[in-house]
């Protein structure tokens, strides 16, 4: 056990998670773009916000003119994220000078810290690219990455023994790599729905304006790579290309809700798992919730950032499923 690494991690995942909702809090209300260039804003460390300062910001970007309530959510983030590297090269510090017995972190340490700095190079591409979708979902689902493994490094950094769990869970491990599965898949069309604004293709429930399968272009709708140069923010695609992404998640949500739901209800009936059962029961009805919400209210900001959060949230439970259910690994491997 390492008393200090495994506080580091746990700060360090806490900081994850407050990266990923205000993410998408930044997304979500269309301030992704609030800074056209990086890692400044307008050129400046902060954001222009004197009246001089704005004059200068606007000539040196006569194509994009300073929104502020835009540019400080971005710059907010940034700020943040890069708490997070500085936490992650703390880890990494800390791991190496850990003793040989556990190699095993060191080395999930350095994958973290190689993550980390490719999330941050997506973070530029997000902005110079101009919102391109697939990195813009290649950003959310690395920054997911990143919580999940900050997360992992703090279960493993605990020095807690997983073998009497992984007795108890070893039945339901089948089940809970394909929950996994799923809800990885699933949190991916999320965010390719959010990266294409494809959230209110269809705002009716439980039909598709006004159909059960209304006209849907799914060879538009998943090519992945698209023209570099053009500007991304709002979309792009037309109407039948986007409802056949909010498609696609809404039977990825019904696949997932009735694998989890299932796996939820197997953990139920086991006494010592019941807690982990009741917390994922739970984290899911929330999910499937926010998500009705989100169309039926027509996607209020606060409600489109709790979704995400929780998503976040339920990633977190099928992980610690996922650690707890593992078999136990030799001391000498960490």
């Amino acid at each position: 056990m390492n008393p200090a690494l495994h506080r580091l991690a746990v700060t360090a995942a806490i900081v994850a998670f407050a990266v990923i909702v205000l993410g998408a809090y930044v997304r979500l209300s269309h301030a992704g773009l609030g800074c056209p260039d990086w890692p400044g804003c307008y050129g400046q460390l902060t954001w222009p916000d004197e009246t001089h300062e704005l004059a200068k910001a606007n000539e040196a970007f006569p194509d994009r003119p300073v929104e502020p309530h835009k540019a400080w959510k971005e710059m907010v983030h940034r700020y943040l994220a890069g708490a997070l590297v500085l936490l992650v090269l703390a880890l990494n510090f800390l791991a190496w000078k850990a003793e040989y017995r556990q190699a095993g972190v060191r080395v999930l340490a350095g994958a973290l810290l190689g993550l980390i700095l490719f999330q941050a190079a997506l973070g530029m591409w997000t902005v110079t690219l101009k919102l391109l979708p697939i990195v813009v979902m290649a950003h959310l689902l690395g920054g997911l990455a990143t919580f999940s493994m900050l997360l992992w490094l703090s279960w493993r950094s605990s020095g807690r023994s997983t073998a009497a769990s992984a007795r108890m869970l070893a039945p339901l491990r089948g089940v809970i790599l394909t929950g996994m599965a799923v809800l990885i898949l699933q949190v991916a069309l999320g965010g390719w729905t959010s990266a294409n604004y494809a959230a209110l293709a269809c705002p009716d429930l439980p039909t598709c304006q006004g159909q059960w399968w209304p006209e849907a272009d799914f060879a538009d709708a998943f090519t992945v790579w698209r023209e570099i140069g053009a500007d991304y923010e709002g979309g792009v695609l037309d109407q039948p290309a986007r409802a056949a992404i909010h498609l696609a998640h809404r039977i990825g949500a019904v696949l997932t809700f009735l694998v989890l739901a299932f796996l939820g209800a197997r953990l139920l009936r086991v006494q010592p798992a019941m807690r982990a059962g009741v917390v994922l029961l739970v984290l899911l009805l929330a999910q499937v919730t926010l998500g009705v919400l989100n169309v039926a209210l027509f996607l209020p900001l606060p409600n489109a950032v709790a979704h995400n959060g929780v998503a976040a949230l339920l990633l977190a439970q099928m992980l610690w499923l996922t650690y707890r259910s593992r078999a136990r690994r030799p001391t000498w491997y960490g």
